[in-house]
């Protein structure tokens, strides 16, 4: 008797090469499962499924993760190929919606989370009560492509292709201190005085440090004694003094308890509204696009 095919009649689904795909790019199911909204016992179940049509292990377990076997690493490409394709059929999907219902998915920094968009949100949501907003608050930038976000307000200029694009204005940003550290430590006033104060800087990011090189003063990160890559918290930490700060102008002077110290280290940030093409004709998109813009333009 000829030996069965245990794959014979059974599809190779998008589903399983999505999971495949996940955990190729991520490493390991928990990462995989957070990027495609699944559980852990079902992404197993679902490379175990696709093992079983392909007839090979796609993986092995390696001391950082799953690490992908030369029989998975020769399907990335097509796996992503299909990606590329199932996002481009949804966002013409997207495309077609002339509703102003519906749900739309908007990302920025943390720091425009919580400082900029409460009010502008609870604005528009007054205005277009049947849209529901998803608001991602990172600092990392998400893949419109992908469609990790319909909207993205960003503080750099765009990279990706097929990205439609507005520069609403521009964010100076300047050195402050709370007056409870000016009253304890003095106001520095050149840059040689700023290094021998508290400046709170990043953890991980190089940012405050090339602005020190530019302005002629290389220092290693240990020249800043609180560091955090979270703005929000560097905020709370130059509110509550524990060192000067640099921090949006706009934010900056409606505090009346901080000051504004005279360096010009930070070039303004531009901030662009940011949507992939395909969505642009989505009404309800456009809507909340159109509606954050003059917000934003006001507010800049």
């Amino acid at each position: 008797m000829a030996k069965r095919d245990v794959s014979a009649g059974r599809s190779l689904q998008w589903s399983l090469l999505r999971a495949f795909l996940a955990v190729v790019e991520t490493g390991s199911l928990s990462a995989a499962s957070h990027r495609v909204s699944a559980t852990q016992p079902t992404l197993s179940r679902q490379i175990r499924e696709l093992e079983s049509i392909l007839g090979t292990p796609l993986f092995v377990r390696g001391a950082r993760g799953l690490d992908p076997t030369e029989a998975a690493l020769r399907l990335v490409d097509d796996a992503r190929a299909m990606a590329a394709a199932a996002d481009a059929i949804t966002l013409k999907a997207l495309g077609q919606s002339t509703t102003l219902s519906g749900t739309v998915r908007l990302t920025s920094s943390v720091m425009v989370a919580n400082m900029w968009l409460p009010r502008i949100l609870a604005e528009l949501r007054i205005a277009e009560p049947d849209i529901q907003i998803e608001l991602i608050p990172s600092d990392l930038n998400q893949n419109l492509l992908r469609r990790d976000a319909d909207i993205a307000i960003r503080m750099a200029d765009p990279t990706q292709d097929a990205l439609i694009a507005r520069k609403l204005g521009e964010a100076p940003v300047g050195l402050y201190g709370a007056q409870s550290y000016i009253a304890r430590r003095g106001r520095p006033t050149t840059m040689n005085e700023l290094i021998t104060h508290d400046v709170i800087g990043f953890d991980r990011s190089e940012v405050i440090l090339k602005l020190y090189a530019a302005a002629g003063h290389s220092v290693a990160r240990e020249a800043f004694p609180i560091r955090c890559d979270d703005q929000m918290v560097g905020w709370g930490l130059l509110m509550a003094g524990a060192g000067l700060g640099f921090a949006q102008v706009m934010l900056g002077e409606r505090e009346e308890t901080l000051e504004r110290l005279d360096f010009d280290l930070v070039p303004p940030m531009p901030v662009w509204l940011v949507m992939h093409e395909e969505v642009r004709s989505s009404a309800r998109i456009r809507r909340v696009a159109d509606f954050l813009a003059a917000s934003l333009k006001r507010l800049l």
